[in-house]
């Protein structure tokens, strides 16, 4: 299975996030979709290496601290070149402002309006848990038309 890297920029109010940093996929694997940005791990390259890597391509930001929160399968049956194993991250300190690049076109979104509706059909099962500040590990099975055939969300003390 292959891993790839999630990333997601995060403002906080108080004692909370307010608000979050998705990026529009405008080509490829996800495209037409809000998400994270992030992508492959190169052969021979660090899983937070390719986070930083592939913030900084998709939406030139330089990452500083990154924390992780997450660890998801994906698998796709009738696609099995397609599963992935993602490692998610937060991300409260970067340089540079979030532009648009060939793949991604950033926008912020205060939590209470994400657009669940138009990003992955997982999302709505543990994104929420991770903006509320726990770490979560998930699996998620897709059939045709990305429809969530099984889906395992369970809150984690440690990744």
């Amino acid at each position: 299975m292959k891993p790839y890297t999630l990333v997601f920029l995060l403002k906080r109010s108080g004692s909370g996030v307010s608000e979050v940093c998705l990026a529009m996929k405008k080509r490829g694997f996800g495209a037409g979709r809000w998400n994270g940005v992030g992508g492959k791990v190169e052969v021979g390259e660090g899983v937070e290496d390719a986070a930083r890597r592939e913030a900084h391509e998709e939406i030139g930001v330089v990452l500083e601290y990154l924390e992780k929160v997450a660890e998801l399968t994906f698998i796709f049956p009738s696609n099995q070149g397609s599963n992935q194993y993602v490692h998610v991250y937060t991300c409260q300190e970067w340089n540079g402002e979030p532009s648009e690049s060939e793949e991604m076109r950033p926008a912020w979104y205060a939590v209470d309006t994400i657009p669940f509706a138009e990003m992955w059909p997982d999302d709505i099962f543990w994104l929420p848990q991770v903006l509320d500040g726990k770490r979560v590990r998930g699996s998620f099975t897709f059939g045709e038309g990305d429809v969530i055939l099984e889906n395992v969300v369970e809150v984690v003390s440690d990744l």
